[in-house]
């Protein structure tokens, strides 16, 4: 079976618009759970979404709602994934049949 570019962008496309959206809502409720000593979200959980696409989401939750932004290792591991999925992005890309 030959995979063809566009076929690799529309689904890279969209696995980043809806993992971005689960992004910012584990975002969301993990900073209210801070707020109110509830469960939270794993750290790992947080950088798994971003690395499978919605690290777009990760980072704008990040800021929306000030959450983990002072915790470095996070961060840095956060733009781990963010390269990460972006090289694995781009081999997906050069791997695939020209549209």
């Amino acid at each position: 079976m030959v995979i063809e570019r566009g076929d690799v962008l529309l689904a890279l496309a969209t696995a980043s618009v809806v993992l971005s959206l689960v992004a910012l809502f584990l975002y969301r409720a993990d900073k209210r759970a801070a707020q109110r000593g509830t469960w939270r979200t794993r750290e790992s959980t947080l950088h798994l979404v971003a690395l499978l696409g919605g690290w777009p989401g990760a980072l704008v939750g990040r800021r929306l709602f000030r959450h983990k932004t002072r915790k470095q290792p996070f961060v840095t591991i956060l733009w781990l994934t963010v390269v990460a999925h972006c090289a694995g992005a781009v081999s997906l890309l050069v791997a695939a049949r020209p549209s």
